[in-house]
């Protein structure tokens, strides 16, 4: 198989991030699915890997769609590194907002996400949207470093939901501005 060379001044091992942001709406989510399993694929995680990514990510976004401001758009940002994948989809809502986290698609993302973090913004004026974030990690199998969650398989037991901070600011994400 023929791979192209990574650009000289990023070096293989530098994150890849992209972004994309679509309406709020069932119907355009697959989007942002097709762009996660693309990137897992282009990344050379395994197909397993890729289809439980595709899911965790179709589940975020339609728990934060089904919250979203009507006309918004759903954010979805991608950083793509050597030993993980993670990704941020976010949403403007009409006011503060908390994620259920006792919902069967909740369970079923925090099942198939090696991390789940629930992140809220509160508006920086009066008048401005709420915004509400879920920020999913997935580790490539058979990595991981001093302090890090095992890998899904070897864990034994599946994580419990209440293993999950309930809400973050959206502002304690090391390395990004935001949504």
């Amino acid at each position: 198989m023929i791979r192209p060379q990574p650009p000289e001044d990023r070096g293989s091992g530098a994150p890849r991030d992209v972004e994309v942001r679509v309406p709020a709406v069932p119907e355009a989510l697959v989007t942002v699915r097709t762009v996660a399993a693309d990137l897992a694929l282009r990344a050379e995680f395994p197909l397993d890997a890729v289809d439980d990514l595709r899911l965790a990510v179709d589940e975020a976004c339609t728990c934060l769609a089904d919250l979203a401001r009507p006309g918004t758009k759903l954010t979805g940002t991608f950083a793509v590194d050597e030993e993980r994948i993670s990704m941020t989809a976010s949403v403007s809502t009409t006011g503060p907002m908390r994620l259920p986290t006792d919902t069967f698609a909740y369970r079923v993302l925090t099942v198939l996400a090696d991390d789940v973090r629930v992140l809220a913004e509160t508006p920086s004026s009066p008048g401005d949207a709420h915004r509400l974030a879920l920020r999913l990690t997935m580790r490539r199998p058979g990595t991981t470093r001093p302090g890090d969650a095992a890998p899904r398989e070897d864990r034994g037991a599946r994580r419990d939901s209440r293993d999950v901070p309930a809400v973050a600011s959206m502002h304690d994400r090391p390395g990004t501005s935001g949504p």
